[in-house]
């Protein structure tokens, strides 16, 4: 189920990118706040860390976690989220 790997970043004011918290990730994961059974399938593992499912669309997911993250004061106005998945990464050669 949660077969994805994803790196959760909130983006500062600068362009510096610093992992989100594990509480965050983890209180937007809490459905009984998000009230959306679409990220019903995903697992926040540790700080700038979730697994999730592939049916979790990315392209809804960050901007739901922005606008949480903003709602709780998680993250500042001129701040953004940024979420990649590892599948996404540029591997390294062997």
């Amino acid at each position: 189920m949660f077969a994805r790997k994803l790196t959760v970043m909130r983006v500062d004011a600068g362009g510096v990118s610093h992992p989100c918290l594990l509480k965050w990730i983890d209180n937007f994961a809490m459905r009984n706040f998000t009230n959306d059974a679409i990220f019903d399938d995903t697992l926040p593992v540790a700080d700038g860390l979730m697994e999730a499912g592939h049916r979790v669309p990315l392209d809804r997911l960050q901007p739901a976690m922005e606008d949480w993250f903003r709602r709780k004061g998680y993250i500042k106005p001129e701040e953004k989220m940024q979420i990649i998945e590892e599948s996404a990464w540029p591997r390294c050669a062997r």
